[in-house]
């Protein structure tokens, strides 16, 4: 028995719809996966509440805050955005993981939208950052962290917070296409990690030596920490140098550029992935 494979549409809202249905089953595909393997969900979201308690408790007592207040208070909107930027393990691990069992592949041979599998990847991790922002804020709230500026200034800040993990999100897709399977795991965490912690997440890059601290002030990452501390009214925003002066001017720029970067990089790589 033989059957006919449907042609795919033709009209630019056929195809939208089309990519977008069956994205949606590949996000499910991936929630059935977190599902089925609950621990795996739960050691992501536990390791940054903690870097929390490790940092607020077990060194805050020795950390200076720029214009004084409360270490916690200082350390929380940083470690927002280090949850966002922990994520690019996470859609890094996944996409090697498909790509190397020939998954990818076989996504590729069927009649489907050649969308929908960064579509997919691309939701279910959103999703996933957004509940890790959800169990992140909670934590800051029992340790003492508080948004000063209303509810309109915490939303902006929650809005910044997933604009990075948007662009940090084809970044992790890239990565996980050319690399040569999940094991490289590694290779990206040395790269994530000093990134991150060269910011101004944990201390103020001013106690940091002059070529260092601009190289801080210039990460991409502080500039979404320095945007969202002065949007929750947490302490630490210092004005004084060009990034800190226009840090929300950055923390859109910096997302909306690597996003123009890595979207085209990723989508190339996948029309020509041969594995």
């Amino acid at each position: 028995m033989t059957y006919a494979i449907p042609a795919p549409p033709t009209g630019p809202l056929s195809r939208l719809r089309w990519a977008l249905a069956d994205g949606w089953i590949l996000t499910r595909r991936a929630l059935a996966h977190w599902a089925r393997s609950p621990e795996q969900l739960v050691m992501s979201l536990a390791f940054p509440v903690l870097l929390v308690l490790m940092f607020g408790y077990l060194f805050g007592g020795q950390m200076a805050v720029p214009g004084g207040g409360s270490y916690r208070e200082f350390l929380m909107p940083g470690m927002f955005a280090m949850t966002m930027t922990f994520g690019v393990e996470t859609t890094f691990s996944a996409i090697a993981a498909d790509a190397s069992r020939g998954i990818t592949d076989r996504f590729r041979s069927l009649p489907m939208s050649s969308a929908a599998v960064v579509l997919g990847r691309g939701a279910a991790d959103m999703l996933n950052s957004c509940l890790a922002l959800v169990v992140m804020i909670a934590t800051g709230l029992a340790v003492g962290w508080r948004w000063h500026e209303g509810a309109a200034g915490a939303l902006a800040a929650v809005g910044l917070l997933l604009l990075l993990r948007f662009a940090l999100l084809w970044i992790g897709i890239y990565l996980g296409l050319v690399a040569k399977g999940p094991e490289m795991l590694v290779a990206v965490q040395i790269l994530v990690w000093p990134i991150g912690f060269l910011s101004s997440a944990f201390v103020d890059p001013a106690t940091m030596p002059g070529w260092l601290g601009a190289l801080a002030e210039w990460n991409p990452l502080s500039a979404t920490v320095t945007a969202t501390r002065d949007l929750f009214g947490s302490p630490g925003h210092v004005a004084g140098s060009w990034p800190a002066d226009h840090a929300l001017l950055l923390a859109l720029a910096w997302p909306l550029l690597l996003t123009a970067v890595f979207l085209p990089l990723s989508a190339h790589r996948y029309r020509t992935l041969s594995r």
